[in-house]
């Protein structure tokens, strides 16, 4: 995996991004877990981002998860942070707590190198998007490489899943 190739990529879709934003009403908050805000920090390297970017919230702990985003105390017990159910909780209380926001994306995830499991491998990453009015789009990636690569990586994923399920209607 190459990690200048993982960042011009990256670098491209904060770009597409940017110009999307010109076309449209974007106002995107981040609440990010394995990525630690660096979905957020992406999207804010262009000049004008604060015309599309409302903020982020970083929340590595569970007990962040469950005071700032509201993520139940159930969910993180039932099916762990790393889970499709917490990335949609992440999501749903990224929006609800940030009310400028039209939309949101959500990451949990092992980045490893340690922490993985047989059933919750490093590189498992899940993804949410949601638009306001929308159910969310949750996508759950299996990502290879160091440290580094697989935050990359869902950082990409992130962004491509803004880019492609955004829409104005």
């Amino acid at each position: 995996m190459n990690t200048t190739l993982l960042k011009n990529k990256c670098d491209k879709l904060c770009q597409d991004i940017a110009l999307l934003s010109q076309k449209f009403p974007l106002k995107i908050v981040t609440a990010e877990s394995c990525t630690a805000g660096l979905i957020c920090s992406s999207l804010t390297n262009l000049a004008g981002s604060s015309h599309y970017i409302e903020g982020g919230l970083i929340t590595y702990s569970n007990e962040m998860k469950k005071n700032i985003l509201d993520v139940s105390e159930n969910s993180l017990n039932q099916f762990g942070a790393v889970s499709e159910q917490v990335a949609k909780e992440m999501v749903h209380g990224a929006l609800k707590k940030t009310p400028n926001a039209n939309c949101a994306v959500s990451v949990t995830g092992i980045a490893g190198p340690d922490g993985g499991s047989f059933n919750k491998p490093v590189g498992l990453v899940w993804i949410a998007f949601k638009q306001s009015d929308h159910q969310p789009v949750v996508q759950k990636n299996n990502f290879y490489g160091n440290r580094d690569e697989i935050r990359l990586q869902a950082t990409i994923n992130a962004l491509i899943l803004i880019k492609k399920h955004f829409t104005w209607v």
